[in-house]
């Protein structure tokens, strides 16, 4: 009975590490994602505090893809999000002078993406519909 309870305890023990070290590890990557939108939000000429504030920051991701705010309501619809979403991706890299091979890499292989588009040297050119 004793060596199960402290089995049973080390074991506790290790999923609350394994849990801890996956929080940090996931709310590390969010900073790190909220620093490279920042700079994005800055190099189109938006400021960058908006990536902070949950709904204001689609409006103005809206207005560097160029999009009326309108669009912010088909992204509560379900599956026309995804679309939205795709479309606001793909001229969020046109905007930036990136291809629609950039705009994959935006999509699959953020980590990596994301990081290139806010750090390299591209400029903004706002899209035209």
């Amino acid at each position: 009975m004793g060596t199960e309870s402290l089995s049973n305890s080390a074991a506790m023990g290790l999923m609350a590490g394994i849990g801890l070290g996956i929080f940090f590890m996931l709310f590390g990557i969010g900073i790190f994602f909220m620093i490279c939108y920042w700079k994005i939000f800055t190099k189109a000429g938006q400021p960058g505090w908006a990536i902070f504030v949950p709904f204001y920051s689609f409006f103005v991701m809206l207005k560097i893809v160029n999009k009326p705010f309108w669009w912010f309501f088909l992204l509560l619809i379900p599956v026309v999000n995804l679309v939205i979403l795709l479309i606001m991706v793909h001229r969020l890299s046109l905007s930036f002078g990136k291809s629609a091979g950039f705009t994959l890499g935006l999509i699959f292989i953020s980590i990596v993406f994301v990081p290139i588009l806010a750090f390299d040297n591209s400029v903004y050119t706002k899209l035209v519909d």
